[in-house]
């Protein structure tokens, strides 16, 4: 937060701003390296030298069985992302059984509070519909599931994957004991978010809630609705019911999970 004076207060807020970094990812060849990128590395390198150690190694030659031709390029460095991950895969956190929260869990019981001369700001956990009118009540960045930003993650987990090989492997969910490689990993979010859509062992889908009628009536129970956002424990669809724009990417999903 920007304050008179140029004064900068960060605000401590578990939510998917912190994991955005992981989104900046891509994998090639050396050689595509060196013939397209390396001017422009160098030149960062020599005009602005704080950007090499803020961006995660071109090669890791310990992860075993990799090549030393792949090159990664990314923003989030190994030990980094094993620290966001540990919180991004936490049930008490971020990982809900309908894929990741847009707010950690963390703060239904821990508010995040701000206090200013200005007035009194709280931010918690809204897994649904929002608790004030703010932005027409509109919550999806205080605690639902987002699609573009889960789906983003889903392919970004696929590219570290891609580098780092079956080597590399993270607890999911965390605490569970579960070891997973990043594909995988890919692929249990993939779950999750597809389970939104699909019926469960009762015949019903969590993006219909407790409407009695989409979920059992025969002319209603087979039309599936791209809502805006979803809520963050149930599943169940919240905002604008007609999102096709971004939700729609569920097909995605549904095609590299071979659910279609």
């Amino acid at each position: 937060m920007s304050l008179p004076g140029d004064q900068q207060q960060p605000l401590k807020v578990r939510s998917l701003v912190g994991l955005i970094p992981l989104l900046a990812v891509e994998t090639a060849e050396t050689n595509q390296v060196e013939n397209f990128l390396a001017e422009r590395m160098r030149w960062f390198a020599e005009n602005r030298p704080y950007v090499p150690h803020l961006v995660a190694r071109w090669q890791d030659i310990r992860m075993a069985g990799l090549s030393k031709n792949h090159a990664l390029l990314a923003i989030v460095r190994d030990a980094d992302l094993e620290h966001l991950l540990k919180h991004m895969l936490d049930q008490e956190e971020f990982l809900s059984d309908y894929g990741i929260r847009s707010i950690s869990k963390y703060h239904a019981a821990h508010p995040y509070e701000l206090n200013t001369r200005y007035g009194n700001f709280s931010v918690n956990y809204e897994p649904g519909e929002s608790a004030t009118g703010a932005f027409g009540g509109n919550s999806n960045w205080r605690g639902p599931i987002w699609f573009p930003i889960n789906f983003l993650l889903v392919e970004a987990l696929q590219k570290y994957h891609e580098f780092y090989g079956d080597d590399f492997t993270v607890e999911c969910p965390t605490g569970s004991g579960t070891k997973l490689t990043l594909g995988q990993v890919a692929q249990e979010l993939s779950q999750r978010l597809t389970t939104i859509f699909l019926r469960d062992e009762q015949g019903r889908r969590a993006v219909f809630g407790a409407t009695t009628t989409f979920q059992h009536d025969a002319h209603w129970r087979e039309y599936i609705p791209f809502h805006e956002y979803f809520h963050g424990d149930s599943g169940r669809g919240v905002g604008a019911s007609h999102q096709t724009g971004w939700t729609a990417v569920v097909a995605n999903l549904l095609q590299s999970t071979k659910q279609v």
